[in-house]
C-alpha cells in the first residue's frame, strides 16, 4: 500500500534534496539561498536549470541522470506529488536535482538575478481562459526575467495545442529569438535525447493520440512584452485534472 499524504509530508520535511517555502511566509521572510544555490545547496559553480509546475519531478530527475554537470531544481506547490521524484533521486544518490515547494507565482523571490540557465515548463494547464495564470504570458516571462540569465533559454513541452500556438504567438509578437518549434515531437527522425524523456502523464496522453508538441526560445533581458492579440482554437479534449471546458470555441 502506497504512503498516504501526511506521511509523504513528513517525509518532505526530512528530505536532504527539498526546500519548502511557501507563500504565506514569503513575503515576511527572506529565503536565505537566493543568490546562493550553487553554494549552499548543490556545493559547486554548474548552471541551474529549473523546472516550473514538476508534478512528480520525472522530468526533473530525468534531466539530472543525463547531465551530471548542470544542476536541476523541480518547483511545484503539490508536496504529495513531488515526493515520487525527490524519494527517487535520494534512491539513486542523484546530487545534481533539488526540489522546491512553493508557488511560481513567486519564482523571482528564491532565485537572484542571473542565477538561473534555463527553465522548463512540461506539460503545464493551459489555462485557456485566463491567460494571465498562462506560464508563457507576458505577465510570467517578466517574473523569468528577473532569474534568468541574460538571454536565458525557456522550453516548452506540452500536449496542448492552444498553449503551443499561444506561446508561438507570444515569441513572435515579442521578437523573441526561437531556437526550435516542433509541432510533433516523435515524428521526428532524430529526436533530441533531451525531449525523450516521458512522464507518465505524457505517456497517457500519447496512448490517446495527442502529439507532443515543443517550442524553446531565447528571453533577452531586456525590451517591453506584450500580449498577443489574436484569437485561438481551444483544445478539443480535456487534460487529465483539469476543469471542464466552457462553451467556447476560442480565446485570447
Amino acid at each position: 500500500m502506497g504512503k498516504g499524504k501526511l506521511q509523504k509530508f513528513a517525509d518532505m520535511r526530512e528530505y536532504s534534496n527539498v526546500v519548502e517555502h511557501h507563500f504565506s511566509i514569503a513575503d515576511a521572510t527572506p529565503f536565505p539561498m537566493r543568490g546562493n544555490w550553487g553554494k549552499e545547496f548543490f556545493k559547486n559553480d554548474n548552471p541551474i536549470v529549473i523546472e516550473l509546475g514538476c508534478g512528480r519531478g520525472e522530468y526533473t530527475v530525468g534531466l539530472a541522470r543525463r547531465y551530471p554537470n548542470v544542476n536541476f531544481i523541480g518547483v511545484d506547490i503539490k508536496g504529495a506529488r513531488m515526493w515520487t521524484g525527490a524519494t527517487e533521486a535520494l534512491r539513486e544518490g542523484l546530487t545534481n536535482v533539488g526540489f522546491l515547494r512553493t508557488n511560481i507565482e513567486i519564482i523571482d523571490h528564491f532565485f537572484a538575478p542571473g542565477e538561473v540557465s534555463e527553465i522548463w515548463l512540461t506539460f503545464p494547464d493551459p489555462q485557456m481562459k485566463k491567460y494571465t495564470k498562462r506560464l508563457t504570458s507576458s505577465l510570467f516571462l517578466e517574473r523569468y526575467r528577473n532569474i534568468l540569465a541574460s538571454d536565458g533559454i525557456v522550453h516548452l513541452k506540452c500536449d496542448s495545442n492552444f498553449m503551443f500556438t499561444y506561446t508561438r504567438y507570444v515569441t513572435e509578437v515579442n521578437n523573441l529569438p526561437v531556437l526550435s518549434c516542433i509541432e510533433d515531437i516523435y515524428a521526428q527522425e532524430n529526436i533530441d535525447e533531451i525531449l525523450t524523456i516521458k512522464t507518465y502523464y505524457e505517456q497517457q496522453w500519447l496512448d490517446r493520440g495527442i502529439t507532443i508538441k515543443y517550442i524553446s526560445f531565447r528571453l533577452p533581458a531586456e525590451g517591453a512584452l506584450v500580449e498577443p492579440d489574436v484569437e485561438i482554437e481551444l483544445d478539443s479534449y480535456r487534460s487529465y485534472n483539469r476543469s471542464k471546458r466552457s462553451g467556447l470555441q476560442t480565446s485570447k
